[in-house]
């Protein structure tokens, strides 16, 4: 017992460093994209520069819900396009979603354990940058694949009942928190709206009051300039 014991420990101790070692090979490989690792939930927001990509890892494994929700609060430049590409890859390179729209959601249930690939591309923008507010992570669902024998058996026991209570209660407050996000996008997209459109409005104003006043004042110049006269003598007289 004692020998499997501390082979159990070496075998630990080997997975351990293996798995390290492979992080910080894919962190040395993507040294610059963004490398998500722990956490279940991420929220925040990008600024992505004229005609550039940005890319961001998250590890996700087997079975679990992996969810992107995306939407483009402002952009910058005259006629700017306000869409946005955005690819997800799996860890082996294939793509598992898209999208190029304005506001948009990526989900699906992880196949693969490992990090998942997610690129936006302001490709349409050629001279305006944008920024970007994302809200992605993980979730794991219960798949439901037992038979009707094993659910009555959970129903009978006080345990397994407060157990299913327990994980349809992290879903529903999971899938709030997802609203609450989405919630928050519109909220900041709105207010950057405002804040763009009383600017405009605001500098307009300015400019068509300068140029009134600046009409005004040579109508009046040019004006008085028809009533000016010189002053006359006997030997300088005005002419016809």
């Amino acid at each position: 017992m004692l020998g499997k014991g501390i082979e159990f420990v070496y075998l630990f101790l080997i997975l351990g460093w293996n798995c390290g070692k492979a992080k910080k090979d894919l962190q040395s490989e993507v040294s610059d994209q963004e490398l998500f690792w722990g956490a279940d939930q991420y929220d925040f927001a990008i600024v992505l520069p004229a005609s550039d990509a940005e890319c961001f890892w998250h590890f996700s494994h087997h079975g679990e819900y992996f969810y992107l929700n995306f939407m483009v609060q402002w952009v910058t430049g005259v006629g700017a396009n306000r869409h946005l590409s955005v690819t997800v890859n799996a860890p082996s390179g294939l793509i598992v979603g898209t999208a190029d729209d304005v506001t948009g959601e990526i989900a699906f249930n992880a196949k693969e354990t490992g990090f998942y690939q997610m690129c936006f591309s302001n490709f349409h923008n050629r001279f305006g940058s944008m920024q970007v507010f994302m809200n992605f992570g993980v979730y794991y669902q219960d798949s439901g694949d037992s038979n009707e024998d094993e659910n009555m058996k959970q129903l009978n026991s006080t345990l397994d009942t407060i157990d299913d209570s327990s994980n349809k209660l992290q879903s529903s407050v999971f899938h709030m928190w997802r609203y609450y996000a989405v919630g928050r996008m519109r909220k900041a997209a709105d207010y950057y709206l405002l804040l763009s459109n009383l600017n405009y409005v605001s500098t307009w104003s300015t400019v068509l009051s300068l140029v009134i006043i600046l009409a005004g004042y040579l109508q009046l110049y040019f004006l008085k300039r028809l009533f000016n006269t010189k002053q006359t003598t006997e030997t300088e007289k005005p002419r016809c």
